[in-house]
Protein backbone atom coordinates (compact mmCIF):
# COMPACT_ATOMS: atom_id res chain seq x y z
CA UNK A 1 0.00 0.00 0.00
CA UNK A 2 1.50 3.18 -0.80
CA UNK A 3 1.52 5.70 1.96
CA UNK A 4 2.49 9.17 2.52
CA UNK A 5 5.58 8.71 3.48
CA UNK A 6 6.75 6.13 0.51
CA UNK A 7 5.10 8.10 -1.45
CA UNK A 8 6.76 11.58 -0.97
CA UNK A 9 10.12 9.63 -0.58
CA UNK A 10 9.97 8.72 -3.96
CA UNK A 11 9.81 12.32 -5.46
CA UNK A 12 13.00 14.35 -6.29
CA UNK A 13 13.23 17.70 -3.79
CA UNK A 14 11.65 20.02 -6.79
CA UNK A 15 8.83 17.53 -7.25
CA UNK A 16 7.97 16.69 -3.96
CA UNK A 17 7.95 20.35 -2.99
CA UNK A 18 5.44 20.94 -5.98
CA UNK A 19 3.54 17.79 -4.53
CA UNK A 20 2.91 19.10 -1.31
CA UNK A 21 2.51 22.88 -2.24
CA UNK A 22 -0.08 21.95 -5.27
CA UNK A 23 2.32 24.37 -7.21
CA UNK A 24 3.11 23.76 -10.76
CA UNK A 25 7.09 24.68 -10.43
CA UNK A 26 8.54 25.85 -13.72
CA UNK A 27 11.03 24.57 -15.89
CA UNK A 28 13.04 27.44 -15.55
CA UNK A 29 13.29 27.51 -11.96
CA UNK A 30 14.35 23.78 -11.60
CA UNK A 31 16.77 25.16 -14.02
CA UNK A 32 17.92 27.82 -12.07
CA UNK A 33 18.10 25.95 -8.86
CA UNK A 34 20.06 22.51 -10.77
CA UNK A 35 23.25 22.11 -8.63
CA UNK A 36 26.69 23.02 -10.83
CA UNK A 37 29.46 20.83 -11.23
CA UNK A 38 32.57 22.54 -10.53
CA UNK A 39 35.19 23.17 -13.61
CA UNK A 40 38.42 21.02 -12.71
CA UNK A 41 40.35 24.02 -12.53
CA UNK A 42 38.49 26.02 -10.17
CA UNK A 43 40.05 27.16 -7.28
CA UNK A 44 39.65 25.82 -3.85
CA UNK A 45 38.23 28.88 -2.76
CA UNK A 46 35.85 29.03 -5.49
CA UNK A 47 34.56 25.67 -5.22
CA UNK A 48 33.66 26.35 -1.81
CA UNK A 49 31.45 29.21 -2.37
CA UNK A 50 29.89 27.00 -5.68
CA UNK A 51 29.07 24.31 -2.90
CA UNK A 52 27.54 26.56 -0.63
CA UNK A 53 25.62 28.17 -3.00
CA UNK A 54 24.38 24.83 -4.55
CA UNK A 55 23.30 24.42 -0.61
CA UNK A 56 21.40 27.08 -0.79
CA UNK A 57 19.88 26.56 -3.57
CA UNK A 58 17.62 23.93 -1.65
CA UNK A 59 16.42 26.26 0.87
CA UNK A 60 15.13 28.74 -2.13
CA UNK A 61 13.89 26.08 -3.74
CA UNK A 62 11.59 25.19 -0.37
CA UNK A 63 10.92 28.82 0.12
CA UNK A 64 9.19 29.33 -3.56
CA UNK A 65 7.62 26.20 -2.58
CA UNK A 66 5.91 27.55 -0.02
CA UNK A 67 5.19 30.93 -0.70
CA UNK A 68 3.24 29.45 -3.83
CA UNK A 69 1.39 27.44 -1.39
CA UNK A 70 0.58 30.06 0.76
CA UNK A 71 -0.43 32.23 -1.37
CA UNK A 72 -3.10 29.94 -2.99
CA UNK A 73 -4.04 28.72 0.35
CA UNK A 74 -5.20 31.96 1.50
CA UNK A 75 -7.89 31.74 -0.66
CA UNK A 76 -9.57 28.95 0.87
CA UNK A 77 -8.90 30.14 4.20
CA UNK A 78 -12.65 29.79 6.18
CA UNK A 79 -14.33 31.15 8.09
CA UNK A 80 -12.01 33.74 9.43
CA UNK A 81 -12.77 36.74 11.80
CA UNK A 82 -10.08 39.46 11.70
CA UNK A 83 -9.99 42.22 14.15
CA UNK A 84 -7.89 45.36 14.14
CA UNK A 85 -7.63 46.41 17.99
CA UNK A 86 -7.86 50.25 16.92
CA UNK A 87 -9.03 52.95 18.78
CA UNK A 88 -12.53 52.71 18.82
CA UNK A 89 -12.71 49.41 20.12
CA UNK A 90 -12.08 47.11 16.99
CA UNK A 91 -12.73 47.14 13.21
CA UNK A 92 -14.13 43.43 12.50
CA UNK A 93 -13.76 41.49 9.14
CA UNK A 94 -15.38 38.59 8.44
CA UNK A 95 -13.36 36.33 5.63
CA UNK A 96 -15.26 33.33 4.06
CA UNK A 97 -12.51 31.42 1.75
CA UNK A 98 -10.53 34.35 1.82
CA UNK A 99 -12.91 37.17 1.20
CA UNK A 100 -14.37 39.70 3.40
CA UNK A 101 -17.87 39.61 3.20
CA UNK A 102 -18.35 41.67 5.76
CA UNK A 103 -16.53 44.86 8.17
CA UNK A 104 -17.79 45.75 10.90
CA UNK A 105 -17.34 48.13 14.01
CA UNK A 106 -19.13 46.75 16.17
CA UNK A 107 -18.67 49.07 19.88
CA UNK A 108 -20.68 52.02 20.51
CA UNK A 109 -19.21 55.62 20.45
CA UNK A 110 -19.83 55.78 24.10
CA UNK A 111 -16.68 53.22 24.77
CA UNK A 112 -14.64 55.32 22.80
CA UNK A 113 -15.88 59.10 24.50
CA UNK A 114 -15.49 57.35 28.14
CA UNK A 115 -11.59 56.01 27.32
CA UNK A 116 -10.93 59.55 25.64
CA UNK A 117 -11.64 61.41 28.87
CA UNK A 118 -9.84 59.28 31.30
CA UNK A 119 -6.72 59.51 29.29
CA UNK A 120 -6.54 63.24 30.41
CA UNK A 121 -3.49 62.06 33.38
CA UNK A 122 -1.78 60.49 30.32
CA UNK A 123 -1.83 63.31 28.39
CA UNK A 124 -0.25 65.87 31.07
CA UNK A 125 2.24 62.82 32.02
CA UNK A 126 3.04 62.64 28.06
CA UNK A 127 4.03 66.64 27.98
CA UNK A 128 5.63 67.05 30.94
CA UNK A 129 7.07 63.55 32.24
CA UNK A 130 10.37 64.75 29.41
CA UNK A 131 11.34 67.67 32.35
CA UNK A 132 11.10 65.61 35.33
CA UNK A 133 13.87 65.52 37.91
CA UNK A 134 15.71 62.07 37.19
CA UNK A 135 17.39 61.99 40.47
CA UNK A 136 14.33 61.98 42.19
CA UNK A 137 11.64 59.04 42.82
CA UNK A 138 8.69 59.41 44.80
CA UNK A 139 9.34 57.17 48.07
CA UNK A 140 6.28 54.73 47.28
CA UNK A 141 7.46 54.29 44.14
CA UNK A 142 11.06 53.36 44.54
CA UNK A 143 10.32 49.35 44.57
CA UNK A 144 8.64 49.93 40.98
CA UNK A 145 10.58 52.44 39.31
CA UNK A 146 13.46 51.82 37.28
CA UNK A 147 15.67 54.96 37.56
CA UNK A 148 17.44 54.19 34.29
CA UNK A 149 14.23 54.24 32.51
CA UNK A 150 13.10 57.23 34.38
CA UNK A 151 16.37 59.25 32.98
CA UNK A 152 15.09 58.75 29.55
CA UNK A 153 12.04 59.56 29.88
CA UNK A 154 12.73 63.06 31.88
CA UNK A 155 15.18 63.62 29.19
CA UNK A 156 15.04 67.79 28.86
CA UNK A 157 15.60 67.90 32.30
CA UNK A 158 14.32 69.73 35.57
CA UNK A 159 15.20 73.28 34.33
CA UNK A 160 13.53 72.52 31.19
CA UNK A 161 9.79 74.81 30.99
CA UNK A 162 8.82 73.77 26.94
CA UNK A 163 6.29 71.92 28.37
CA UNK A 164 4.14 75.45 29.71
CA UNK A 165 2.13 76.14 26.05
CA UNK A 166 1.87 72.76 25.61
CA UNK A 167 0.12 72.12 28.73
CA UNK A 168 -2.02 75.15 28.61
CA UNK A 169 -2.93 73.85 24.73
CA UNK A 170 -4.30 70.99 26.28
CA UNK A 171 -5.93 72.59 28.82
CA UNK A 172 -7.78 74.57 26.09
CA UNK A 173 -8.81 71.38 24.64
CA UNK A 174 -10.29 69.95 27.89
CA UNK A 175 -11.83 73.36 28.51
CA UNK A 176 -13.81 73.04 25.45
CA UNK A 177 -15.14 69.56 26.15
CA UNK A 178 -15.94 70.62 29.48
CA UNK A 179 -18.21 72.89 27.85
CA UNK A 180 -19.69 70.42 25.56
CA UNK A 181 -20.17 67.46 27.73
CA UNK A 182 -23.89 67.19 28.48
CA UNK A 183 -24.53 67.51 25.04
CA UNK A 184 -22.50 64.57 24.36
CA UNK A 185 -25.72 62.77 25.91
CA UNK A 186 -23.69 59.98 27.72
CA UNK A 187 -25.25 58.22 30.65
CA UNK A 188 -25.67 60.23 34.01
CA UNK A 189 -22.47 58.66 35.51
CA UNK A 190 -20.50 58.26 32.81
CA UNK A 191 -21.00 62.54 32.35
CA UNK A 192 -20.05 63.11 36.20
CA UNK A 193 -17.17 61.26 36.00
CA UNK A 194 -16.05 62.66 32.82
CA UNK A 195 -16.78 66.63 34.75
CA UNK A 196 -14.94 65.30 37.13
CA UNK A 197 -11.76 64.30 35.44
CA UNK A 198 -11.29 67.06 33.22
CA UNK A 199 -12.19 69.94 35.82
CA UNK A 200 -9.36 68.23 38.40
CA UNK A 201 -6.93 67.97 35.21
CA UNK A 202 -7.58 71.88 34.64
CA UNK A 203 -6.88 72.71 38.26
CA UNK A 204 -3.58 70.81 38.27
CA UNK A 205 -2.40 72.33 35.22
CA UNK A 206 -3.01 76.11 36.29
CA UNK A 207 -1.02 75.03 39.49
CA UNK A 208 1.42 73.08 37.56
CA UNK A 209 2.22 76.44 35.32
CA UNK A 210 1.55 78.60 38.84
CA UNK A 211 4.63 77.03 40.18
CA UNK A 212 6.67 76.03 37.15
CA UNK A 213 8.00 72.98 37.95
CA UNK A 214 6.16 69.21 36.85
CA UNK A 215 6.43 67.51 40.27
CA UNK A 216 5.74 63.38 40.34
CA UNK A 217 3.81 64.38 44.26
CA UNK A 218 1.85 66.45 42.89
CA UNK A 219 0.85 64.61 39.33
CA UNK A 220 0.42 61.21 41.60
CA UNK A 221 -1.75 63.32 43.89
CA UNK A 222 -3.59 64.56 40.85
CA UNK A 223 -4.20 61.03 39.53
CA UNK A 224 -4.81 59.55 42.74
CA UNK A 225 -7.83 61.71 43.16
CA UNK A 226 -9.33 61.25 39.77
CA UNK A 227 -8.56 57.45 39.82
CA UNK A 228 -11.96 56.44 40.92
CA UNK A 229 -13.47 58.31 38.19
CA UNK A 230 -10.86 56.77 35.92
CA UNK A 231 -12.48 53.12 37.13
CA UNK A 232 -16.07 54.56 36.45
CA UNK A 233 -15.00 55.50 32.62
CA UNK A 234 -13.07 51.93 32.58
CA UNK A 235 -16.57 50.20 33.54
CA UNK A 236 -18.71 52.01 30.62
CA UNK A 237 -16.23 51.35 27.88
CA UNK A 238 -16.01 47.65 29.15
CA UNK A 239 -19.38 47.47 28.99
CA UNK A 240 -20.57 49.32 25.47
CA UNK A 241 -17.60 46.92 23.80
CA UNK A 242 -19.17 43.65 25.35
CA UNK A 243 -22.45 44.52 24.28
CA UNK A 244 -21.09 45.41 20.87
CA UNK A 245 -18.97 42.76 19.72
CA UNK A 246 -21.57 39.86 21.86
CA UNK A 247 -23.89 41.25 19.34
CA UNK A 248 -21.71 40.76 16.46
CA UNK A 249 -20.71 37.60 17.17
CA UNK A 250 -24.25 36.33 17.95
CA UNK A 251 -25.24 37.58 14.23
CA UNK A 252 -22.26 36.41 12.49
CA UNK A 253 -22.49 32.85 13.84
CA UNK A 254 -26.05 32.68 12.87
CA UNK A 255 -24.78 33.46 9.11
CA UNK A 256 -22.17 31.19 9.30
CA UNK A 257 -24.02 28.02 10.91
CA UNK A 258 -22.83 25.92 13.81
CA UNK A 259 -20.89 23.30 11.62
CA UNK A 260 -18.66 25.99 10.18
CA UNK A 261 -18.35 28.20 13.29
CA UNK A 262 -17.07 25.47 15.44
CA UNK A 263 -13.90 25.67 12.80
CA UNK A 264 -13.68 29.24 13.26
CA UNK A 265 -10.23 30.79 13.57
CA UNK A 266 -9.77 34.56 14.90
CA UNK A 267 -6.29 36.43 14.33
CA UNK A 268 -6.39 39.87 16.66
CA UNK A 269 -4.32 42.38 16.04
CA UNK A 270 -2.85 44.22 18.54
CA UNK A 271 -0.04 46.73 20.00
CA UNK A 272 2.80 45.27 22.59
CA UNK A 273 0.84 47.27 25.08
CA UNK A 274 -2.34 45.62 25.08
CA UNK A 275 -1.32 42.36 23.81
CA UNK A 276 -1.93 39.83 26.51
CA UNK A 277 -5.36 39.80 27.66
CA UNK A 278 -6.31 41.48 24.76
CA UNK A 279 -9.74 42.62 25.55
CA UNK A 280 -10.99 41.34 21.99
CA UNK A 281 -9.75 38.16 22.36
CA UNK A 282 -11.31 37.86 26.50
CA UNK A 283 -14.43 38.64 24.79
CA UNK A 284 -14.24 36.42 21.21
CA UNK A 285 -13.02 33.69 23.65
CA UNK A 286 -16.85 32.85 24.61
CA UNK A 287 -17.88 32.68 21.29
CA UNK A 288 -15.71 30.15 19.97
CA UNK A 289 -15.73 26.48 20.48
CA UNK A 290 -14.38 26.38 23.28
CA UNK A 291 -11.85 22.91 22.49
CA UNK A 292 -9.86 24.70 19.80
CA UNK A 293 -9.61 28.29 21.59
CA UNK A 294 -5.77 27.43 22.41
CA UNK A 295 -4.95 27.40 18.89
CA UNK A 296 -7.69 28.84 17.15
CA UNK A 297 -7.87 32.29 19.30
CA UNK A 298 -4.52 33.92 17.96
CA UNK A 299 -3.26 37.45 19.33
CA UNK A 300 -1.12 39.08 16.63
CA UNK A 301 1.35 41.68 18.05
CA UNK A 302 2.09 44.92 15.97
CA UNK A 303 4.51 47.57 16.85
CA UNK A 304 1.55 50.06 15.09
CA UNK A 305 -1.92 49.99 13.83
CA UNK A 306 -2.25 47.31 10.76
CA UNK A 307 -3.03 49.23 7.72
CA UNK A 308 -3.96 46.22 5.74
CA UNK A 309 -5.01 44.15 8.47
CA UNK A 310 -6.91 41.27 6.22
CA UNK A 311 -4.09 41.28 3.84
CA UNK A 312 -1.69 40.43 6.79
CA UNK A 313 -3.80 38.44 9.02
CA UNK A 314 -4.69 35.96 6.10
CA UNK A 315 -0.85 35.61 5.49
CA UNK A 316 -0.51 35.04 8.96
CA UNK A 317 -3.09 32.48 9.64
CA UNK A 318 -1.83 30.39 5.77
CA UNK A 319 1.79 30.08 7.64
CA UNK A 320 0.00 28.62 10.88
CA UNK A 321 -2.21 26.25 9.13
CA UNK A 322 0.09 25.09 6.54
CA UNK A 323 2.82 24.41 9.88
CA UNK A 324 0.12 22.64 11.41
CA UNK A 325 -0.16 20.15 8.84
CA UNK A 326 3.92 20.28 7.93
CA UNK A 327 4.79 19.53 11.55
CA UNK A 328 3.22 16.15 12.16
CA UNK A 329 4.91 15.18 8.27
CA UNK A 330 7.87 16.57 8.44
CA UNK A 331 8.61 15.62 12.38
CA UNK A 332 6.53 12.56 12.47
CA UNK A 333 9.03 11.03 15.27
CA UNK A 334 9.39 13.60 17.51
CA UNK A 335 6.14 15.31 18.72
CA UNK A 336 8.03 18.31 20.98
CA UNK A 337 9.40 19.18 17.76
CA UNK A 338 6.57 19.36 15.83
CA UNK A 339 4.32 21.33 18.37
CA UNK A 340 7.88 24.01 18.16
CA UNK A 341 6.35 24.10 14.29
CA UNK A 342 3.15 24.41 14.94
CA UNK A 343 3.37 27.09 17.70
CA UNK A 344 5.25 29.75 18.84
CA UNK A 345 8.75 28.68 20.08
CA UNK A 346 11.47 28.80 17.48
CA UNK A 347 12.09 25.68 15.90
CA UNK A 348 15.73 25.87 17.44
CA UNK A 349 14.73 27.12 21.15
CA UNK A 350 14.93 23.42 22.60
CA UNK A 351 18.38 22.69 21.76
CA UNK A 352 19.68 26.55 21.92
CA UNK A 353 18.65 26.11 25.62
CA UNK A 354 19.89 21.97 26.14
CA UNK A 355 23.17 23.52 25.12
CA UNK A 356 23.38 26.16 26.73
CA UNK A 357 22.44 24.83 30.21
CA UNK A 358 19.88 25.44 32.67
CA UNK A 359 20.91 28.75 33.27
CA UNK A 360 20.53 30.21 29.97
CA UNK A 361 24.84 30.39 30.07
CA UNK A 362 26.16 27.23 29.21
CA UNK A 363 27.86 26.60 32.01
CA UNK A 364 26.05 23.91 33.80
CA UNK A 365 26.07 21.85 30.42
CA UNK A 366 27.71 22.88 27.12
CA UNK A 367 30.62 23.94 28.32
CA UNK A 368 30.60 19.61 28.77
CA UNK A 369 28.96 18.82 25.62
CA UNK A 370 30.73 16.50 23.03
CA UNK A 371 30.72 16.37 19.62
CA UNK A 372 29.00 13.03 19.52
CA UNK A 373 26.28 14.78 22.47
CA UNK A 374 25.91 17.60 20.53
CA UNK A 375 24.64 15.41 17.23
CA UNK A 376 22.48 13.57 19.30
CA UNK A 377 20.87 16.44 21.09
CA UNK A 378 20.11 18.48 17.76
CA UNK A 379 18.89 15.78 16.04
CA UNK A 380 14.90 16.40 15.34
CA UNK A 381 13.95 12.65 16.02
CA UNK A 382 15.62 11.99 19.40
CA UNK A 383 12.55 12.80 21.90
CA UNK A 384 10.00 10.54 20.41
CA UNK A 385 10.32 6.46 19.64
CA UNK A 386 10.59 5.35 16.73
CA UNK A 387 8.37 2.60 17.65
CA UNK A 388 5.52 5.09 18.50
CA UNK A 389 2.65 4.10 16.59
CA UNK A 390 0.81 5.98 13.91
CA UNK A 391 -2.36 7.89 14.23
CA UNK A 392 -4.54 7.58 11.29
CA UNK A 393 -7.75 9.05 11.29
Amino acid sequence: MTTRRNFIGTAGAVGAGAILTGTTVPASFAADTAPTAPDASTTQAARKKLARDNIRAVDTGMRTNYDAMRGNLTKHLDPIIIVNNDMVGGTYYLVQNGTVVETVKPVDEIFEMAKSIAHTPLGIYSICAPSLDPKYIVPAQVPYTDPHDLEMVAYNGPKNTGWVTPLQDFSKTLDTARKTLTDARLPADLTTSCGYIIDRGQAFIADTVKRGEFSMDAFEAFSADVYPSIRTNMYYSSRYQIDGVSALMTRWRQRVGDPAWSNLYVLVFSLWTTFELNQNSIILKNFMDQSKTDSHLIDLMTAQIVSDPVAVGLDNLARIVMDNIAAEMVFSTDQSTADALKGRPDLLSTEILKLLGEDGTGANTASSVTKGQVNQLVCPFHNRSATTPAVRA
